[in-house]
């Protein structure tokens, strides 16, 4: 059965990796999954006919047969459990990675979604200047918290798995903000993610489709 995903068809970064397609992009090319992508609008998102597929209007979305699955957290483990390549065989480490991946959008990724917001949505409020630290500092209270626990590792429990592709894909709407760079063993950790092969292939697909024609350049 053909595995088609939905993906932004101008996304908000101009194909940068930041838009959630691209994890689940990077989670078929990790297990080997040809898949097709349908390409939607912000007007399409809001329609009935996606709406149908992801109650809440957004991407990516997941269909394979006549079954359809919304929220990336979800879709990735539904490709780690379907296929080698993303899940331990052991099952106590299998689970560990697991909850890696819901640290990854549960605790890990909010406060800097909080970050993300209170500079593009809320940087004209006249209470931002104020509150930007606040938020910062979440941001930074959970970034010691996970560099402490990676240390020197280069994954997060053993080898590379679906939490670490979840963690780094989180740990990439950082980059801009220039935090990231705060915690060096992060960092590498991020760089190392993007070294993969399939995560480089998920980038460029997502990339070409946003890239603009030959003599203008990608919007910043």
């Amino acid at each position: 059965m053909t595995i088609t995903i939905t993906a932004f068809e101008r996304s908000p970064d101009g194909g940068k990796g930041l838009a959630r397609d691209t994890r689940v992009r990077w989670a078929l090319e990790e297990v080997g999954q040809p898949y097709e992508v349908r390409l939607v609008s912000f007007k399409a998102m809001k329609e009935p006919a996606h709406l149908a597929l992801h109650p809440f209007g957004q991407i990516p979305t997941y269909e394979e047969g006549d079954l359809a699955l919304f929220e990336t957290g979800a879709i990735v483990l539904h490709i780690a459990e379907r296929h080698a390549g993303l899940l331990p065989d052991n099952p106590n480490a299998r689970a560990r990675a697991i909850t890696w991946m819901f640290a990854a959008v549960n605790t890990v990724e909010p406060p800097i979604l909080e970050l993300a917001n209170a500079k593009i949505l809320e940087g004209d409020k006249p209470w931002t200047k104020e509150r930007l630290p606040l938020v910062e500092g979440r941001v930074r209270d959970r970034l010691k918290q996970l560099s402490a626990r990676l240390g020197s590792a280069d994954w997060l429990d053993g080898g590379f798995s679906a939490g670490d592709l979840m963690m780094v894909s989180v740990l990439l709407r950082l980059r801009p903000s220039g935090i990231l760079d705060e915690y060096p063993n992060l960092s590498a950790y991020v760089a190392r993610g993007e070294a993969r092969p399939a995560y480089k292939r998920a980038f460029e697909a997502q990339l070409a489709v946003n890239r603009p024609p030959e003599g203008q350049p990608v919007r910043e």
